[in-house]
C-alpha cells in the first residue's frame, strides 16, 4: 500500500482508534475540566489578589498614557490552555510505548499499513485528543471575564490546532524508540519540566533581570510552548493586552510553531518506520 490514499486510509484507523478510547474514558475528560477549574480558582483568584493586574502601567514622569493592564486570571488563564496541551499531547502518544510493550504495536505493523501512516495517524489522534480536552476549558472563559467574537474564535482555534500539532509531533519523536513504560514517563518528564518552567510568560510576565534570568530568556526562545501561549494570549485578549505583555507578533509565533512542527514530525515518524 503505497498510495496516498492507503496512507490517509491507515493514519485514519489508528487516529480513529485513540480518538475513540477517549470518549470512552469519560472520567479522563472530566478530570481534565476539574483539574483546570481547581487551577483556575488557586493561582487565578488566589495569587490574582495579591499580584492584581498584569502589565499595568500609570504614565511615565512626562505624563505618558496610563495602561489600566489585565486581571491576574485572564493573564493565567491562556497559559493554562497551553499546558493542557502540552500534557494530553504528549501523554497520549504514550499509548504507542503501551501497545509496543503488550505486542498490540507488533500486530498492527505486520497490517498492509505503512509504518508512516501509524505515526501520522498517531500524532493526529494526539492532536485531536489534546483539541477536544482544551476545547472543554474554553467554556470556563466567559466566568472569568474572557469574551469571544466570531473572528477572536477562529483565531484561537487556529492557535490551538497548531500548538497541538507541534507538541504531539514532539511526543512522538520523545515515544519513538522508547520500549517501555517506565522508560517513557522518565524522559517525558525530563522533557516537560523544561518546557513547563522556561515557558516565557506562562505565569509570570518576565525571568527579571541578571545573568540567569537572561540564560533562561534564551532558552525559552527555543520553546514552543512560548509561542502557543504568547499567540493564544492575543488570540483572546485582542486589544485589552498591554503591549508590554506581547512577545512576538501572532503571526512570527504561527510561523515558529510550524517550523518546529516539521522539525519534531520528520524525525519523529522516520525513527518510528526503522524500528524492528
Amino acid at each position: 500500500m503505497t498510495g496516498f490514499s492507503d496512507l490517509m486510509a491507515g493514519a485514519y484507523t489508528v487516529w480513529y482508534r485513540d480518538v475513540l478510547g477517549l470518549l470512552k474514558d469519560r472520567s479522563r475528560v472530566i478530570g481534565t475540566v476539574v483539574m483546570t477549574a481547581i487551577m483556575i480558582i488557586g493561582l487565578g483568584f488566589g495569587l490574582g489578589g495579591l499580584i492584581g493586574k498584569v502589565g499595568a502601567s500609570g504614565g511615565g514622569p512626562m505624563g505618558g498614557m496610563s495602561v489600566p493592564g489585565v486581571p491576574f486570571v485572564q493573564f493565567i488563564f491562556p497559559a493554562m490552555l497551553a499546558m493542557t496541551v502540552l500534557t494530553t499531547a504528549m501523554q497520549s502518544t504514550m499509548s504507542m510505548v503501551y501497545d509496543r510493550e503488550f505486542g498490540f504495536m507488533r500486530k498492527i505493523l505486520v497490517a498492509p499499513v505503512s509504518r508512516t501512516s501509524v505515526a501520522l495517524g498517531k500524532v493526529a489522534g494526539g492532536m485531536t485528543i489534546a483539541l477536544i480536552q482544551t476545547l472543554l476549558m474554553l467554556l470556563v472563559a466567559p466566568f472569568i471575564g474572557i469574551h469571544f467574537s466570531f473572528d477572536s474564535t477562529l483565531l484561537v482555534l487556529l492557535v490551538l490546532l497548531v500548538l497541538s500539532a507541534t507538541v504531539t509531533s514532539l511526543g512522538v519523536l520523545v515515544a519513538s524508540r522508547q520500549t517501555s513504560q517506565q522508560g517513557f514517563m522518565l524522559v517525558n518528564m525530563l522533557v516537560m519540566m523544561p518546557i513547563m518552567m522556561l515557558s516565557l510568560g506562562s505565569f509570570l510576565p518576565s525571568f527579571g533581570s541578571g545573568m540567569m534570568a537572561s540564560a533562561f530568556r534564551i532558552v525559552s526562545q527555543l520553546n514552543p510552548v512560548t509561542y502557543g501561549i504568547d499567540a493564544l494570549r492575543q488570540a483572546m485578549l485582542g486589544a485589552a493586552m498591554p503591549a508590554s505583555l506581547v512577545l512576538h507578533s501572532i503571526v512570527l509565533d504561527m510561523l515558529v510553531l510550524c517550523v518546529l512542527f516539521v522539525a519534531f514530525l520528520v524525525p519523529g515518524v522516520r525513527l518510528f518506520a526503522k524500528q524492528d
